[in-house]
């Protein structure tokens, strides 16, 4: 009995079609050195102009026949052919020249290629193309696009069994492979990282987008991913419409959710991204943002929308079914060369719709004016700025998102008006520079006492300020710089609290404030080996007549309570120990006769390495009960200031600060940190002691701080490679008051040249409202030329 080898199907001959095109692909340009197929050249792929005029085809080959009695030339050897900026090789090629009544054919035979215009380069063992190489069909094709980022650039491949080239616009590739990965290695195939594999693909290049049928992602060749009809932009495309990366994640808050990204570009200058989300304990979520450029400026919009009722942080539902939105907006746009304006527009109807749905980069800059943290702010300004002045004018609302924010006592500023002029001619040997600034503030309730609900104060200033200052040096070196500070207030306040009942006064008063001083400074340089050393004492001698601080009060112990809407986040340290007012804003203000007083030290190696130290304090002749009693500057010896600062070798940064006690030198407040940087990884250190959360609530990593409490916190985190690949990263945020975890995070990654993959799990031991501690683990898939990170939780 004779056996016979079963002939393969035909899905399997396309199959091993398919594959041999991807070998071709590992023989193409992928490294420095390669070894080819006997007559197969590396094209160029970087297209030049070829010279011709238009419709002149250009053909050389070892060997051509021309057979004029039935118009058809056979080229063998090192054939190439250019036509209209394409350039066409094999080793075998008929050319059947086109007659009155028809159209021309080109047969290309055995290792063809195709160098088109865009760099793109077509790979086959045989086509068969129309005169004008724009239509026709090959065999075991391939294609290798590039495709940048502006940074880096990926090459594309496409294989496929069998193609049809219906028109210089649309091709049809059969039994397909899809990936941006190396496909080959030592000169051997390889199995790529990441590729999709599909019945049929379509690439529309009018509309720059590549069409899968049947398609499945694979994954270190496991298939992760199965879509009926999937489609990707043209990696030649720089925008296109079409489906982004979507998330998948688990959680006890919303179960199974899927979050699918659509991108609909409307106009070459807009966009809009659709994005539904689907969950299995909640009603789904529906989040857009849309963006447009114009000619002078731009806008990005993000809304959400759902309607269900609340829910904890495991998914249980209360209270009624409702609506719950927000929006996060901002506009920017440039009038002319000095001007400018521009909005943003923060607002949610539920304060926890951002954690409870894991809506990203909410706390981000959208304009000038910055809210604290889990605080949102709408604000709409203009500006005007040139080399000499500067003026601006906004007007801005606040929401509030933590627990216990009552809006109603936040005020509404309007308007805000800063304006600065520096005269162009010196005067008195010294530069004068002219200040206006103007502020009015609405509040609907009081801070104080809520369940009362009283009045709101509203006040509204006007401030004038002339400050004139010159710079002398000596011969020696000393550097004196004297300045003048007169300033003029003027206030009208209402809806005061007269601290009987909800009664309330309104009064109008005015101030007159000055300040004059002068900075010194006498710097000594010196080399010592291969360093230059740097010492820098410096002295500020300031004197001001006592001011008038704006009372609205008393306190239950009878002392009076200041008018302070714009010095709230005080804090005494190396940025304000030389202010001579150390107040941030113009309501309170510091005066008496002082001298601050400190001393700077550096180190500069000719190596790179560097150290900087700086001491000071500030004196006074009397103590200022204006500061409050805890920001160490209160008493006519200030608590100590020192920082600094060091890179002892190259990658590794050191840096400190401290206010220590002025008697026992116990640190009031303490920041270090450690960053390292190096071809073994990254990873840095910080550690917090605070115990100036005693003046009033603060923000610490995210978390809310309430007055009263002391902070003291270790942050710690590191990514640190393992081999080519594989890495693992850290995260902890721990809370030494509490003796608790905040937040840890522990991941492990796989990276390469096109993907990378990372499962991450976290523990978040934070309570914000109703939504409790939770765990999750996270796998992130980020894949080259398919946009955003690929995301399972």
């Amino acid at each position: 009995m004779t056996l016979r080898r079963r002939p393969p199907s035909a899905a399997a001959r396309r199959a091993l079609l398919a594959g041999a095109a991807i070998a071709v692909l590992c023989a193409g340009p992928a490294a420095a050195q390669q070894v080819h197929a006997p007559g197969f050249r590396t094209p160029n792929v970087t297209p030049v102009p070829d010279g011709l005029k238009p419709g002149e085809m250009y053909m050389e080959a070892d060997q051509i026949v021309r057979d004029d009695e039935h118009n058809i030339t056979t080229a063998e050897g090192s054939v190439e052919i250019r036509y209209q900026d394409r350039t066409l090789r094999a080793d075998k090629l008929i050319y059947t020249q086109a007659d009155d009544k028809g159209q021309g054919t080109i047969r290309a035979i055995g290792h063809v290629q195709i160098i088109n215009s865009d760099g793109s380069v077509e790979f086959a063992d045989s086509m068969l193309l129309d005169d004008k190489m724009q239509a026709g069909v090959a065999q075991a094709f391939s294609l290798r696009m590039p495709e940048t980022d502006g940074t880096h650039t990926v090459e594309v491949k496409i294989a496929s069994a069998t193609v049809v080239r219906r028109s210089e616009d649309i091709q049809e590739l059969n039994e397909a492979i899809y990936t941006p990965c190396p496909v080959c290695a030592n000169n051997h195939a390889k199995t790529p990282t990441w590729s999709i594999t599909a019945e049929r693909v379509v690439k529309d290049t009018p509309h720059r987008l590549i069409y899968f049928r049947h398609a499945r992602i694979h994954v270190f060749g496991i298939p992760v991913a199965y879509f009926p009809i999937f489609w990707t932009a043209d990696p030649s495309a720089e925008r296109a419409s079409g489906l982004l990366t979507p998330k998948i994640q688990i959680s006890d808050r919303r179960g199974f959710s899927y979050e699918q990204p659509y991108l609909w570009v409307l106009s070459p200058s807009a966009d809009l991204i659709v994005s539904p989300q689907l969950n299995t304990k909640v009603n789904p979520f529906l989040n857009l943002r849309y963006r447009e450029r114009f000619y002078t400026g731009d806008i990005d919009v993000r809304v959400g929308f759902t309607h269900d009722y609340d829910f904890d942080s495991t998914g249980e539902r209360f209270g009624d079914s409702t609506n719950r939105s927000y929006i996060l907006a901002r506009g920017g746009f440039q009038v002319n060369d000095d001007w400018r304006w521009g909005f943003t527009a923060e607002r949610t109807s539920d304060p926890l719709i951002f954690d409870k749905y894991q809506i990203g980069n909410v706390y981000e800059t959208r304009g000038p004016y910055l809210p604290d943290d889990r605080r949102l702010i709408s604000q709409i300004y203009a500006v005007r700025q040139d080399q000499q002045t500067y003026f601006s004018i906004a007007a801005m609302d606040f929401q509030g998102l933590r627990a216990g924010d009552n809006d109603r006592t936040f005020p509404l500023v309007a308007p805000l008006i800063e304006a600065r002029d520096d005269l162009p001619e010196d005067v008195l040997g010294g530069r004068l520079r002219i200040n206006l600034s103007a502020v009015g503030l609405t509040r609907d309730q009081s801070a104080d006492n809520q369940a009362l609900n009283l009045p709101g104060l509203d006040s509204r200033r006007a401030t004038g300020e002339l400050d004139w200052r010159a710079a002398y040096t000596s011969g020696l070196g000393i550097r004196i710089e004297p300045f003048v500070e007169a300033r003029a207030d003027g206030y009208s306040l209402s809806d005061v609290l007269t601290g009987i009942g909800s009664q309330v006064k309104s009064e109008t008063t005015g101030r007159v404030l000055a300040t004059v001083g002068a900075d010194i400074t006498y710097p000594f340089y010196r080399r010592i080996g291969n360093a230059t050393v740097l010492l820098e004492p410096e002295i500020q001698l300031a004197a001001s007549p006592n001011a008038k601080q704006i009372v609205i009060g008393k306190d239950a112990s009878g002392n009076p309570v200041y008018l302070n809407e714009d010095s709230v986040a005080f804090e005494f340290d190396e940025s304000t120990l030389f202010r001579s007012d150390k107040f941030p804003g113009y309501d309170l203000y510091e005066d008496g006769v002082r001298a601050n007083v400190g001393g700077r030290a550096e180190v500069l190696w000719d190596d790179g390495r560097r150290a900087s130290l700086l001491v000071g304090r500030s004196f006074r002749a009397e103590t200022n009960t204006v500061f409050p009693a805890n920001s160490g500057v209160q008493q006519t010896a200030s608590d100590w200031i020192v920082a600094g600062d060091a890179t002892p070798i190259v990658g590794v940064t050191l840096f400190a600060r401290a206010r220590l006690d002025s008697d026992s030198l116990e640190p009031h407040r303490v920041e270090a940190g450690v960053n390292l940087a190096n071809k073994w990884g990254s990873a840095f250190v910080r550690y917090l002691r605070d115990d100036s959360s005693l003046l009033g609530p603060t923000v610490i990593n995210g978390v809310v701080i309430p007055a009263g409490q002391k902070v003291e916190n270790f942050e710690m985190g590191g990514d640190v490679p393992i081999g080519k690949n594989w890495g693992f990263t850290a995260y902890g945020n721990r809370d030494l008051i509490q003796n608790a975890w905040v937040l840890r995070d522990l991941g492990v990654y796989y990276r390469d040249d096109c993907a990378r993959v990372d499962v991450i799990y976290r523990r978040e031991d934070t309570v914000i409202g109703r939504l409790g501690p939770v765990n999750s683990i996270a796998l992130r898939l980020t894949l080259a030329t398919l946009g955003s990170p690929f995301t399972v939780r």
